[in-house]
C-alpha cells in the first residue's frame, strides 16, 4: 500500500516539476521569442505556409480566428468521413477491415474533430492502419486547435483588445510542431522500448497462457498512444484503451502515460502566468484546480483501496483493494488516481473499467 501511494505521489510531483519549465517554453513559443527548437522547426513551418499560401504574420481579430477554426475543422471532418467509410479499399489495411457505415463514420469523425474521442467501435477490429493514422493526425490538430484558442485568449488579456491577436494558423501549427510533436516522439520512444507495438505489419500470432494460438492486432500503436495522452484526447488504439497490455504494458508506461496526459493542462496554466508576467496569478489558479483535484482523488483512492464489502462478506480477501475491472500490473491505487485525473482534465482514457469501481467512486 505504501509503495502504491509513493507511486502516485511521484507521478504528481514529477508532472508539476516538468510542467513549470514546459509552461515557460510554451509562453515563449506563443510570444514569438527564440527557442532552442527554432533551427529544426522554422524550415518545416515555412514549408507548410508556402504550400498553403497562408501568411503566418497576418494579424487576425477574434472573428477571423473563429472563422478559421470552424472552416479547417470542417475540412478535417469531411476527410475523416471519407477515410473511415472507404478504408476497406484504401491502403494500409493488412487485416482487411471493412469501411465504417455512414452513421458510425459520422460519429467517429465528428467526435475526434471536436476532441471528444467517443468510440462506438473496437479499434483493433474496426479500423485500418490508415484510419488509425488519420485519427492520430486529428489527435494532433484538435489539441493544437485548442491550444491556439488558449493562446488567443492569452494575447487578448495581455493586449486588452479583440483585434490583432496573432494568426490562428501560425499558433495552431506551432502548437503541433514545437510542443506536441517533440513530446510525442519522446513518449512514443519510451512506449516502444517497453513493448508497445510500432509496426505496419498485420496481426501477430502468439500462444497465450492457456496454450491457445491467437491472433493479436498490432500496428503503429506507440505513436498513436503518445499523442492520445499528450493532446488529452482519450480515444484508444485498442478497445480496452490503456488497460490493454500492448497499449500500456507495465507500471513505467503507466507513469509515463499519466504524466503525459496531465503535463500540458498543467503547463498551460503556468504558461498563462509567464505570458502575462503574472506568475502569482497562475499559481493561484493552479492551487484552486489542485485542491479540487485532490478533493476528488483522495476519497476515491480510499474507497477503492477499501475493497468491495460484498465480496469481503463472501470470505474473499480484499487486501489489494477493489480489483474487479482493474489490472494487477497497476493496482487499485494507480487505477483510482488515473480515473480522476483522466476525468478532470477531460482526457477520457482509462486503465481500468470504471463501471467496476465502488458506487461512491
Amino acid at each position: 500500500m505504501n509503495t502504491e501511494l509513493f507511486g502516485i505521489i511521484a507521478m504528481f510531483v514529477l508532472t508539476i516539476a516538468f510542467a513549470i519549465p514546459l509552461g515557460k517554453y510554451i509562453a515563449k513559443v506563443y510570444a514569438g521569442e527564440k527557442t532552442s527548437f527554432d533551427p529544426v522547426f522554422n524550415p518545416i513551418e515555412k514549408l507548410f505556409f508556402k504550400i498553403s499560401g497562408i501568411d503566418p504574420k497576418a494579424e487576425m481579430n477574434w472573428k477571423q480566428h473563429m472563422f478559421s477554426l470552424i472552416t479547417i475543422n470542417m475540412v478535417w471532418f469531411v476527410l475523416g468521413m471519407f477515410v473511415l467509410m472507404n478504408q476497406g479499399w484504401l491502403p494500409l489495411n493488412p487485416d482487411g477491415n471493412p469501411g465504417q457505415t455512414a452513421d458510425l463514420a459520422f460519429n467517429t469523425s465528428i467526435s475526434f474533430v471536436v476532441n471528444c474521442n467517443l468510440q462506438h467501435y473496437s479499434g483493433e477490429s474496426g479500423l485500418s492502419y490508415l484510419s488509425q493514422l488519420f485519427l492520430m493526425f486529428l489527435h494532433f490538430v484538435t489539441a493544437g486547435t485548442g491550444m491556439a484558442a488558449a493562446a488567443v485568449l492569452f494575447m487578448a488579456l495581455r493586449e486588452r483588445t479583440t483585434d490583432k491577436l496573432g494568426n490562428f494558423y501560425n499558433l495552431m501549427v506551432k502548437s503541433c510542431t514545437r510542443i506536441l510533436l517533440p513530446l510525442s516522439i519522446l513518449v512514443a520512444a519510451i512506449l516502444a522500448f517497453n513493448g508497445t507495438p510500432m509496426t505496419f505489419e498485420g496481426k501477430d500470432t502468439i500462444v497465450n497462457m492457456q496454450g491457445d494460438t491467437v491472433q493479436v492486432s498490432t500496428g503503429p500503436v506507440a505513436a498513436f498512444v503518445a499523442i492520445k495522452h499528450l493532446g488529452t484526447n482519450g480515444g484508444g488504439y485498442y478497445g480496452a484503451n490503456s488497460a490493454h497490455p500492448l497499449e500500456n504494458p507495465n507500471y513505467l508506461t503507466n507513469i509515463v502515460e499519466m504524466i503525459a496526459q496531465m503535463i500540458i493542462p498543467m503547463a498551460m496554466v503556468f504558461a498563462f502566468g509567464f505570458f502575462l508576467k503574472r506568475r502569482k496569478m497562475s499559481w493561484m489558479i493552479f492551487g484552486v484546480m489542485t485542491i479540487g483535484f485532490l478533493l476528488l482523488t483522495v476519497p476515491t483512492i480510499i474507497w477503492e483501496n477499501g475493497g468491495n464489502h460484498a465480496i469481503t462478506a463472501m470470505g474473499i480477501d480484499n487486501g489489494a483493494g477493489a480489483m474487479e475491472g482493474k489490472e494487477v500490473r497497476f493496482g487499485s491505487t494507480a487505477s483510482a488516481f488515473w480515473s480522476i485525473a483522466t476525468t478532470v482534465i477531460s482526457t477520457g482514457s482509462v486503465n481500468s473499467m470504471h463501471d467496476s469501481f465502488t458506487p461512491l467512486s
